[in-house]
């Protein structure tokens, strides 16, 4: 398998399929659940939002949305193991693309929301966007990469409804520039974040970019898995940067799975 420049191997293609059949087949064979276990805490983080800001339907931007699965999880109460029998079971694999959409948006039609709120993706793939908003999961969609350009006109209008800001495990490969463009067409509004973030990523970075707007971060208690390595040579290759930015991951990525941390960032008073 290709590997990337962390080290982890390559898995663009499972993200730019016209359907999330590919993402879910290949992802449920590492074991991947890191949303699952985001969910309650972005639940916990938007009624703490609700309550403070008065807002009773937050609007939420997920970075690296992919196919709109953290939207799923929060409004429609689904879990991963549900989407897992529904993109990768033997049912899903003699449907059309047209056929599963048909089926999602009959889960969002009539499901009622378990958190009220509007999700909008920031992907670089315009296919898993496209999926998302197709099938109801995401409420609206901002097609770009951040890392290299500005937001258009639309796009910082889309960015400037945004309440709280989420990510499970693109950052890393989306930086500071992200975040910042991203704060940027927020502008005064200043949205809440939470980010859960690979340990062998360093978080510094992004810390010091919200902090020096008005941030303050805190790290939560606990680690969360994310998958498991696909090869013996992944895994080396993780403990080997780990090693190298002197974080012991003895009883963790020892053991064989990726280890994430929870970074919750607020605007100061």
């Amino acid at each position: 398998m290709r590997v990337d420049t962390s080290g982890k191997i390559s898995l663009d293609h499972i993200y730019t399929q016209p359907d999330p059949r590919a993402y879910f087949t290949t992802l449920r064979d590492l074991d991947y659940r890191i949303p699952q276990l985001a969910r309650p805490h972005f639940a916990a983080l938007l009624d703490e939002y609700r309550a403070a800001r008065n807002v009773a339907v937050p609007t939420v931007l997920d970075i690296g949305c992919s196919y709109g699965i953290n939207a799923a999880l929060l409004k429609y109460g689904i879990t991963m193991g549900e989407l897992y029998e529904r993109y990768s079971g033997a049912d899903a694999h003699r449907r059309t693309r047209d056929a599963l959409l048909a089926r999602d948006r009959e889960l969002s039609g009539r499901a009622a929301r378990t958190a009220p709120a509007r999700f909008i993706g920031l992907d670089a793939s315009g296919n898993a966007l496209s999926y998302a908003l197709d099938a109801g999961f995401l409420d609206g969609a901002v097609h770009a990469d951040l890392e290299s350009d500005d937001p258009t006109g639309p796009q910082r209008d889309l960015l400037a409804e945004t309440d709280l800001v989420v990510s499970t495990g693109c950052l890393g490969y989306v930086t500071e520039r992200t975040i910042a463009r991203v704060l940027a067409a927020c502008g005064a509004r200043r949205p809440w974040m939470a980010h859960f973030v690979l340990r062998m990523f360093p978080f510094a970075p992004i810390a010091e970019t919200l902090a020096a707007a008005g941030y303050e971060t805190v790290r939560s208690e606990g680690l969360f898995r994310q998958r498991r390595f696909a090869t013996p040579q992944e895994r080396e290759n993780v403990l080997l940067r780990l090693a190298d930015a002197g974080i012991d991951p003895g009883g963790l990525e020892t053991d064989g799975w990726y280890y994430a941390e929870l970074h919750v960032s607020r605007p100061r008073p």
